[in-house]
């Protein structure tokens, strides 16, 4: 089935299909992403109006919404021509009035008519010491009461719709809604007391009192797009894998040269993560695998031991940084290491030109460079490997899939280890990264002593100077964060250029240094060199410092306007000192008085260095799609799924997706059959693509 099915037509069809909805309303409707019928049908309510009848208003706590009969009485008209159109109503008990502006006599002499009775539902204020209802949202004659539900559905809203278009345009979309077989296992579905898919639809578009993440309906809608999701990913996983990979096994002689050349045992999660990726490796299907790990947790040592499979077994190996300081950093640490174990290690970057890459490209094609270190330069058209066996991505998401792929391209079917520093909770891990195995550093060498933190007002600037100025004055470094460049109009905090002005004005030329994102590369890694080598003892910076950047000296971190920083922003510059012997400082420096969420957010860091529950409560506080950048992370949109509240759900999909494609690879059975339809639903259209090139 490599064309869409049949039975989905009506829920792709133009939302110009529907009753009621022109070209302008449909416009409108695009705005929020909702472009056809099947929008609709995962475009939810968000909340419910209670529009229970009742006898009377009287002895509600207004304001509040209220649905009660009444009997019509006196029409008064505004005395002018502005000013308010009064209706007199009674219910059951008491009087209170119906008010309206800019309202037109006529029509409401015709919807409302003098001693009938209406069926009336709206919010109640009091105005005055008058009980009134503006502009009623429901006037229905009594016999009309069944068409106006108890509960109400609130929707996302935009400009040019309203609550009641939204809905009439959901229920036209849920008359088009087919009955489709089921692509849930039938154990899961008995366990979970899940309602099939169509009246899952039908009982999340019509809430009773209040909406719940784990009520049946909604938790099945949102299984079925993270079940469709995870589908995806692992037939691309597998579509990789089927690029038929190369067994590589070392002997591990050079891997014990570089231990034994170490003041210091690895972790066991360091051991334990080698472990995984030598299995990976000699097997004959190609390693798709994230090393997620903690500030500190010693990934570069993981990533050099799985460079070193690759050239026992007579291969290379390719370590991407994302930026130029990083890649020449990550040579540094690693040279005495390779040189320990007699392999050639060189660097190659943007700077490199004329003879001198040409001629390091030459011995990268000849085999006379076991491991190469770069940047994006290695994606270049005329960088060849003799024979590329591991593709090492440090910062994935500086990276795009795209040049994952192009990197695959370089040797036949080399293995990817994708590794990052922040660290993701599990449900965000499994929805970017559900393609890959995933191995977790979640130890810290012995010896590395805890960061001290401690959060100043920047009232108190002047100590923190004072405390900087003894540091140095002891040949310590340390790092100054600024939120901002240059100094802002609209934005209140200090800017790096500033901040480096002052503070070179009281500590002297020489000793402070600038980096910062828009300054010009060169001047930006000399300034960075200058610091590394600890000629410059202060390095004013923005937070291009973030990842990475390892200077053992440096053992105090200030960061300036700390509020506004996100929760694993500062974790990861906090993890910018700590990384010598000498005991190390992370000042928080905040503008008072702190918002509750900020007081949260800098409390939960003096308390803690542990990245994943860092990580679980920033999740937790800000959202999927800001922990992680959607823009840069693959995050995919999900409609009903929340990862916050359906994050559990993840894993279950991710392992009924797989044993689904492991028992059917094909998708041929009924439910694979089922499961095909679901894709082409949530418009996994490459996923069907490849199936069907399977």
């Amino acid at each position: 089935m490599s064309a869409r099915p049949e039975i989905l037509f009506p829920l792709f069809a133009e939302l110009t299909a529907l009753p009621g909805i022109g070209d302008k309303t449909a416009q409108h409707f695009g705005q929020i992403g909702i472009t056809r019928p099947r929008d609709l049908l995962l475009h939810l309510p968000v909340g419910t109006i209670d529009r229970r009848r009742r006898p009377t208003i009287r002895g509600l706590l207004l304001p509040t919404t209220a649905t009660v009969e009444v009997e019509i009485g006196a029409h008064r008209k505004p005395p002018g021509r502005s000013g308010a159109y009064r209706v007199n109503v009674r219910d059951a008990e008491t009087d209170f009035q119906l008010v309206f502006f800019h309202a037109k006599a006529a029509y409401l002499e015709r919807l409302l008519p003098v001693g009938e009775r209406r069926l009336i539902s709206g919010k109640v204020e009091l105005f005055d010491g008058v009980a009134q209802m503006p502009h009623p949202d429901h006037v229905l004659l009594p016999d009309e009461a069944g068409e106006m539900p108890e509960f109400e559905p609130v929707y996302p809203l935009t400009h040019g719709i309203t609550q009641r278009v939204m809905a009439k345009a959901a229920d036209a979309a849920l008359d088009r809604a087919p009955d489709l077989a089921e692509w849930i296992d039938p154990g899961q579905m008995l366990a979970t007391h899940w309602p099939g898919w169509r009246d899952a639809l039908i009982a999340a578009h019509a809430p009773s009192a209040d909406i719940a993440p784990n009520d049946p309906a909604r938790e099945r809608l949102a299984y079925d797009e993270l079940f469709a999701h995870q589908l995806t990913l692992a037939l691309a996983r597998r579509s990789i894998r089927r690029g038929k990979g190369r067994v590589t096994q070392g002997d591990g002689g050079l891997r014990d040269r570089v231990l034994a050349a170490l003041d210091f045992a690895p972790t066991g999660a360091q051991s334990r993560a080698i472990a995984e990726i030598a299995t990976d490796m000699a097997k004959g299907e190609r390693m798709s695998r994230l090393l997620q790990g903690d500030v500190g947790s010693g990934k570069t040592l993981v990533a050099l031991l799985a460079l070193l499979i690759a050239v026992e077994a007579g291969g290379q190996g390719v370590f991407m940084a994302p930026t130029e300081i990083l890649a020449r950093q990550h040579l540094d640490s690693l040279l005495p290491l390779a040189e320990a174990a007699g392999v050639r290690i060189e660097v190659l970057t943007g700077r490199d030109k004329g003879s001198e890459r040409r001629a390091r490209l030459a011995r990268l094609a000849a085999g006379e460079i076991d491991i190469l270190i770069g940047t994006h330069a290695v994606f270049q058209a005329d960088v060849h490997f003799a024979d590329l066996r591991l593709a090492v991505i440090d910062e994935q998401h500086r990276f795009g899939v795209r040049q994952r792929l192009e990197l695959g391209q370089k040797g036949q079917a080399p293995d990817m280890l994708v590794m990052t520093a922040t660290p993701i909770p599990r449900s965000l891990a499994l929805a970017t990264h559900g393609d890959m195995d995933i191995s977790v550093l979640d130890e810290k060498p012995s010896g590395r002593k805890p960061v001290t933190t401690a959060l100043v007002s920047l009232g108190r600037i002047d100590e923190v100077i004072a405390h900087l100025r003894r540091a140095v004055a002891e040949g310590r470094q340390a790092y100054w964060v600024c939120p901002l460049v240059e100094e802002s109009e609209t934005l209140d905090l200090t800017a790096a250029e500033d901040r480096f002005k002052a503070l070179r004005a009281l500590f002297g030329e020489g000793v402070v240094g600038l980096v910062h994102g828009q300054m010009p590369s060169a001047e930006k890694d000399a300034a960075m060199a200058e610091f590394v080598a600890g000629r410059s003892q202060v390095l004013v910076a923005t937070t291009v410092i973030e990842v990475g950047v390892n200077v053992p000296n440096a053992t105090i971190m200030v960061i300036e306007r700390a509020e506004i920083f996100g929760l694993s922003q500062l974790h990861q510059l906090r993890g910018r000192v700590g990384r010598g012997a000498a005991q190390s400082t992370c000042l928080m420096l905040y503008q008072a008085p702190l918002g509750e969420a900020a007081e949260r957010r800098l409390a939960l860091l003096r308390e803690t260095e542990d990245g994943f529950r860092i990580a679980e409560v920033d999740l937790e506080m800000r959202g999927a799609g800001d922990v992680i950048g959607v823009a840069q992370s693959g995050l995919p949109r999900f409609r009903v799924a929340d990862l916050d509240r359906h994050g559990a759900l993840m894993a279950v999909a991710q392992s009924d997706a797989r044993t689904l494609l492991s028992n059917d690879p094909e998708l041929k059975s009924p439910r694979g059959q089922a499961a095909r339809v679901l894709l082409w639903l949530m418009g996994q259209d490459e996923a069907i693509r490849l199936i069907s090139v399977g």
